[in-house]
């Protein structure tokens, strides 16, 4: 099979066109890239992005500049190049799993559809991977090689979009494990995971009664952690004994009665154990407090 030839405008270049092109890199493993404004090579082109007037799914036509536009979200975000390459080829990047698909076109292409098309409401302030794409450009005072910058800020891109897409998969599996060892908790105020997972938005979703959740550390150690009151707080739904404040080794096990009782942070939120065992007593201990 011959190589695909993809066009792009060449010249200053935004996210939008750098993650369209580093999308279509997973999807096609070899292709002729062409950064012009020439209609004729715009023409013959097997795929277009964001430039030539037209958008056509079916003959991989992904532009948003003409009149009109080319569509917007149920949201109101209107849809860039990146955006329109994404709905053809985002379920096929992620594997064909929807959920995976939805989750980095709500964390990342429409954002980038948002900022490309000028609808900032509800966009975090600071600096963007939008803007951080920008920056590959040249500046007025550096000699004006676009084409090399553009290769450089899709090779980033490419990079990013597939830790996105790992990054989503991740979230959503770790979700159901979660969800699951609330349902199995013999005490709701207990979540006990066999591995660590990400759990807090989770619980937070799923159980208003968790205070503490089990898991084994990186080490192979045992950890009990408090749930916080709310996503991003330092305060707890119910913080670890006081006693138990800054002590480890030998004080923490003096005051426990747990005889491989590792350590409790000064701050009562996280303590550990050699032992499954030993973390659960720990656990039972606090929650008896």
């Amino acid at each position: 099979m011959n190589d695909k030839t993809i066009v792009t405008h060449n010249g200053n270049f935004h996210a939008d066109d750098v993650f369209s092109i580093a999308a279509l890199k997973i999807i096609f493993p070899s292709f002729t890239l062409i950064r012009t404004r020439d209609n004729a090579i715009i023409n013959d082109a097997d795929v277009v992005i964001d430039v030539g007037g037209q958008y056509d799914p079916e003959t991989d036509r992904f532009d948003h500049h003409q009149r009109g536009g080319a569509g917007a979200r149920e949201n109101g975000i209107p849809f860039s190049s990146f955006g329109l390459v994404w709905k053809k080829y985002g379920l096929a990047i992620c594997d064909d799993n929807q959920d995976v698909a939805n989750a980095v076109d709500a964390g990342l292409v429409s954002t980038i559809d948002a900022i490309d098309c000028g609808h900032v409401e509800g966009v975090a302030t600071g600096i963007s991977l939008s803007q951080t794409i920008s920056m590959f450009n040249p500046t007025w005072e550096e000699e004006s090689n676009f084409d090399t910058a553009f290769d450089q800020a899709v090779e980033f891109a490419h990079t990013l979009l597939i830790r996105f897409v790992a990054s989503a998969r991740g979230g959503l599996n770790a979700k159901k494990i979660v969800a699951q060892a609330i349902k199995q908790a013999d005490d709701p105020r207990l979540i006990v995971l066999e591995r660590y997972t990400p759990w807090k938005k989770t619980v937070h979703s799923l159980s208003e009664e968790a205070l503490y959740v089990v898991y084994p550390s990186h080490s192979g150690k045992w950890i009990v952690q408090t749930v916080p009151a709310e996503l991003g707080s330092f305060e707890d739904r119910k913080p670890l004994p006081a006693p138990w404040a800054g002590l480890s080794d030998s004080e923490f096990q003096a005051v426990t009665g747990i005889d491989d009782a590792m350590f409790c942070h000064n701050g009562l939120f996280i303590a550990g154990a050699e032992s499954f065992e030993s973390v659960m007593s720990l656990a039972t201990m606090a929650l008896e407090y």
